[in-house]
């Protein structure tokens, strides 16, 4: 087997081969999680030429951007902000909602140390907030957005002893969401953020630490995951695509790929409350690039 990151060699759907991208720091973990579901795809799809799948890693956002722009990915899964931001750049257009573990829908919430004294996400002027990572939607893109929509101005801080501008909220990446939440509970930052099935998942938020919390803060819904093409994509093979991935997960045969593929139980059709959270993250994450970074 070749290695993930190099299973496509520039073959793309115009030759019969349909290329699943996916932005990974683990390849080889991420392949076993994508092969079956592709598998599952390609032979379903024999009618509008496709004959073969491959898959094709990206290191970050920006080399699957010039994946999908030289036409070598076709079809990549990814959180709605990473795929707002393919949008943005190459035009990636999303085709449907991915539905992981019963879930389609979350929201990020914003919490404290109760004896910090901070109840709402005003007071978070002058502090210092934990981020997951930069690629993050709900621990970085939404969560970010959210505090510029209300005027804040935010600040990339050195370390946990740096301390921001007054006025401003400084912030730190994490890396994780347990990290998130050992930072909050010992004091390296004032506040964090994450998802909330990441908050009610104690090997993210343990218990020892969840009673000293208070929340302070949350955003609306909006999609957890989503699966884009490419803009110039045969409009054939995408109508294919869209019509295999909707019909898994009444397939048992489809079943097993679809909870390999991250935890997926479905796939569902963009709604127009979907579409508006999409386009308001789009917007959220072009300030975020613009005024932030």
């Amino acid at each position: 087997m070749a290695p993930a990151s190099l299973e496509a060699a520039g073959e793309t759907s115009s030759s019969g081969v349909l290329v699943l991208g996916r932005v990974s720091d683990d390849p080889a973990q991420h392949y076993d999680q994508l092969k079956p579901l592709l598998d599952y795809v390609v032979p379903r799809m024999a009618d509008v030429g496709i004959r073969e799948g491959r898959i094709l890693m990206a290191r970050d956002p920006q080399q699957m951007a010039s994946y999908m722009r030289r036409g070598r990915v076709d079809w990549v899964t990814e959180t709605a902000g990473t795929a707002m931001l393919l949008n943005q750049r190459v035009g990636a257009r999303p085709l449907l909602l991915t539905e992981r573990d019963g879930v389609s829908r979350y929201r990020s919430v914003f919490f404290a140390r109760r004896d910090r004294g901070l109840s709402s996400l005003d007071d978070l002027r002058g502090h210092r907030i934990a981020f997951q990572r930069p690629s993050s939607t709900s621990a970085y893109y939404v969560p970010a957005g959210e505090l510029l929509d209300r005027g804040m101005h935010l600040e990339i801080l050195l370390s946990p002893d740096d301390q921001p501008a007054a006025g401003s909220v400084g912030y730190l990446f994490a890396r994780s969401e347990l990290n998130i939440a050992t930072w909050v509970h010992k004091g390296l930052v004032d506040a964090g953020v994450m998802s909330n099935v990441d908050w009610d998942n104690p090997a993210r938020v343990p218990s020892t630490f969840r009673r000293d919390f208070v929340l302070i803060g949350q955003t609306p819904d909006y999609p957890r995951a989503v699966e884009v093409v490419r803009g110039d994509l045969d409009p054939r093979i995408a109508a294919r695509l869209r019509e295999v991935l909707l019909e898994a997960s009444n397939d048992p045969a489809g079943r097993e790929a679809l909870l390999a593929f991250f935890g997926t139980t479905r796939f569902l059709p963009l709604d127009p409350a979907s579409e508006r959270a999409l386009a308001g993250i789009g917007r959220g994450v072009a300030r975020i690039k613009a005024d932030v970074e």
